[in-house]
């Protein structure tokens, strides 16, 4: 399905093979069970990491997408005519007789040939235990006896990454060989985290790592000096062409993790090795160690542990289901995106492009919304993650790292608010009114109720408004690339208020559930005042300007040379009504003029073509780069929403020319992965207009699955039931859903007709909001003509 020269989506969208593995950018999965994760691309290279893929880094990477050669490794030399080579196609590259790359969702599998010997390695991280493991089957495929020796290679890392001063961190690393159980341990006596006294470079890491094999090994390295040799490098390693490992450990080391097997295969003869790679909290390795090496030596297990981790997947997967009559559609509906928020940006928070680990206090939050239509008590869990590293004020933290807890403070003006969006988002869908009741610390001391928390987060942005009564953009907003704007304390942000006063709206209706009259009021009038500055302020005569400078010069306005109309400020206007009627059309009608190109909505044009430090590092990107004149995919998915509010026959063309199934089918224009979202595009002002870049850790994933479900199938969650209000194209004759909610099962059907009407099981709904609390049944058969 949807095949280019480069590879395809299998007939059940569950895998994308990859034929070469000379793609146009690296394509990779990200691999991880909520702790333990790895990053591997398309060519056998990538990390490994626990709980934080910076703090908590097990083995070395460098980012370079051009080499892409940082990764574990394993060698197979043929004894007899000293050949070797890679079952990925990396570090070696050596034309291979055959090869493909399976990624899926949870493991990865390079079934490559070479002199023929078939070999098939599959990569996973276990479901429960912080490890990875490496089955690799090798076959002989010739006419003869062949006499192989295997060598795998890795780096250790062992904590902050990049460990830039390798000289003088590899001074902390001390390595041993087990060799009872076949086994290299790894540790490190210095952890860049502060230790229980705040002092930093003081405190120990605190886990043991340790790479095995299921074989009797007949050889083992720990020092790169060695296994390399002087000036070689990773492509002609010494030890892999003499065959000698010197079996130094210890801690005067560049310390290396590599096993050496040997092993004989008569003609058709298949052998299977399983690798382990993890890290283990210290103090506990000696009762787990050798148990989780034991269970994993017996291939039995290997495969059923697999199974489980395939099972996670296809349970946590299916609880959304489309059939359409466009297989893109539901193959990144059904599977990757929300494998991609999920794997990529709430579990492991890293990828190739950004190398990440922290949480972000709005990034994260808005993530979790995947987990609305999977399992809502996630999202739940996330918000309360959330409102814990919120202060008694009402200010939030923008970022924190797991682990150590360390987190940055600063004035951007959005992130507090999202807590309230998304708890807002859990009550429509859930119905769940008594988690407002639940009680949070604050991460300065005390506690209060999760509705506390929400109305302490709005209430700080509206002690945060201009003169002008428009909010205050301070450090920047949903853009943290206009960290200039605002940072004297006068700039204004009209996207913040379109922002706002949606929220406003929203948790009036909560107040109000809570019989708290005081807030609803507040909110309420509060709102209506918004709504009146915006409109008095922000409206430049056929659109809305961005925001105002600190020195009050507007920001994409039409009187501005570059950047004269944003995409956010026209999307959020219609998605929170502050527009009127006439306004809403005339917003739209020009972001469809100026915007709406053929690879998707831009966040604004024209691109700045000379750095302004009045605005910020926004400015300085290269025109057409990322938020400077792109598409920054997470806006462009507002664009649909906005879309299908305006009843827009277009809806699904504009959703359709940025989905990455279609643009992968002009891969090397597009040069990134076909089935996840990119952070960007380039955009008309680049030379590369057209090129996505910033794949998988983007917020991009989430909100492409919810526009797909609420702007295109119209299935929005509201205050009183589900709101059915679909927008297809006009092609598209049945479409068929499965949706959990509110604990009960929608088996919904969509066919055209001339006759409007919704029935459920039978009986015809009156309006187009469903309520399952009107319904006995458990399972409600939904049939939409529409």
């Amino acid at each position: 399905m949807f095949e280019t020269k480069y590879g395809y989506f299998s007939q059940d969208g569950k895998e994308y093979i990859i034929k070469t593995p000379e793609t146009p950018r690296p394509w990779i999965n990200v691999i991880s069970n909520g702790d333990y994760g790895i990053v591997v691309s398309q060519s056998g290279s990538g990390y490994s990491w626990r709980t934080h893929a910076s703090l908590n880094r097990i083995t070395r990477w460098e980012q370079d997408l051009i080499k892409d050669e940082w990764g574990k490794y394993i060698y197979i030399k043929d004894n007899e005519n000293d050949e070797f080579w890679s079952p990925s196609w990396k570090p070696i590259c050596k034309k291979p007789q055959e090869f493909k790359v399976r990624h899926g969702q949870g493991y990865s599998i390079f079934e490559t040939k070479n002199f023929d010997i078939k070999t098939e390695l599959t990569m996973f991280v276990a479901k429960d235990e912080p490890i990875e493991i490496w089955k690799l089957k090798i076959k002989n495929l010739s006419n003869r006896k062949r006499k192989l020796s295997l060598f795998t290679y890795l780096e250790w890392c062992l904590g902050a990454a990049p460990d830039w001063h390798r000289e003088f961190h590899k001074t902390f690393i001390e390595t041993s060989l087990n060799e009872k159980l076949n086994c290299i341990l790894a540790e490190k006596r210095m952890w860049e985290i502060p230790n229980e006294k705040g002092q930093n470079w003081n405190k120990e890491w605190e886990y043991v790592a340790f790479h095995s094999v299921n074989e009797k090994i007949s050889g083992a390295e720990g020092s790169k000096e060695k296994f390399l040799g002087m000036y070689n490098n990773i492509t002609n390693p010494k030890a892999v062409i003499t065959g000698n490992m010197s079996g130094v450990f210890g801690k005067w080391e560049d310390s290396i993790a590599s096993l050496k097997n040997d092993i004989s295969l008569e003609p058709m003869e298949e052998k299977t090795l399983v690798y382990l790679l993890g890290a283990l909290k210290k103090g506990c390795e000696d009762k787990h160690l050798e148990k989780i090496i034991e269970k994993y030596k017996d291939l039995k297990n290997v495969d059923e542990e697999l199974n489980r981790v395939n099972q996670m997947w296809e349970e946590m997967l299916s609880t959304f289901q489309v059939e359409s009559p466009d297989k893109g559609f539901d193959f990144l509906i059904n599977k990757w995106l929300k494998y991609q928020a999920i794997s990529g940006r709430l579990w492991g928070r890293t990828a190739y492009y950004q190398t990440g680990g922290a949480f972000g206090f709005r990034d994260q939050l808005q993530d979790s919304q995947i987990f609305l239509y999977i399992d809502p008590e996630k999202t739940k869990n996330q918000i309360k993650l959330h409102a814990r590293h919120q202060f008694n004020d009402g200010s939030v933290l923008h970022w924190w790292h797991p682990i150590s807890e360390i987190g940055h403070k600063n004035n951007i003006s959005d992130n507090r608010l999202w807590l309230a969006f998304v708890t807002s988002r859990y009550l429509k869908e859930t119905n769940d009114y008594e988690f407002l009741n639940e009680k949070i610390p604050y991460l300065d001391g005390g506690e209060g109720i999760l509705y506390e928390h929400c109305v302490k987060a709005i209430n700080y942005n509206l002690n945060k408004l201009s003169e002008r009564g428009l909010p205050l953009i301070g450090d920047g907003d949903w853009n943290d690339g206009m960290n200039a704007v605002g940072t004297q304390g006068k700039g204004e942000s009209i996207w913040l208020g379109h922002f706002l006063y949606g929220i406003l709206i929203d948790f009036s209706k909560v107040c109000e559930k809570m019989k708290d009259e005081v807030n609803k009021n507040k909110f309420l009038t509060e709102a209506k005042r918004l709504k009146e500055n915006i409109n008095k302020y922000g409206w430049d005569g056929e659109w809305y300007i961005r925001a105002f400078k600190d020195n009050s010069e507007p920001i994409g306005s039409k009187i501005c040379e570059d950047g004269k109309i944003f995409l956010n400020a026209q999307t959020w206007a219609i998605i929170n009504e502050t527009a009127t009627e006439e306004r809403k059309k005339l917003a739209y009608q020009s972001a469809k003029k100026y915007l709406f190109k053929d690879y998707g909505p831009l966040l604004f044009q024209p691109a700045y073509r000379t750095p302004d430090s009045e605005i910020g590092y926004l400015s300085r990107y290269a025109p057409g780069i990322r938020e400077n004149g792109g598409l920054y995919t997470h806006a462009g998915t507002w664009a649909i929403l906005a879309a299908s509010k305006m009843k827009d026959p277009d809806a699904y063309k504009i959703y359709k020319s940025f989905m990455p199934i279609y643009r992968g089918l002009e891969p090397d224009k597009y040069l990134v992965e076909p089935y996840v979202t990119p952070g960007n595009v380039d955009g008309p002002d680049s030379p590369y207009f057209g090129r996505g870049g910033w794949t998988w850790y983007s917020g991009s994933a989430a909100w492409y699955f919810i526009v797909g479900i609420e702007g295109i199938l119209g299935l929005k969650a509201d205050w009183n039931g589900l709101i059915i209000d679909p927008l297809f194209p006009e092609e598209w004759q049945e479409v068929k859903v499965k949706r959990y909610f509110r604990g009960k099962v929608l088996n919904i059907s969509y066919k055209k007709s001339d006759e409007k009407k919704i029935l459920v099981n039978g009986k015809k709904l009156e309006g187009n909001v469903l309520n399952p609390e009107d319904f006995k049944e458990n399972i409600l058969n939904v049939e939409v003509y529409c």
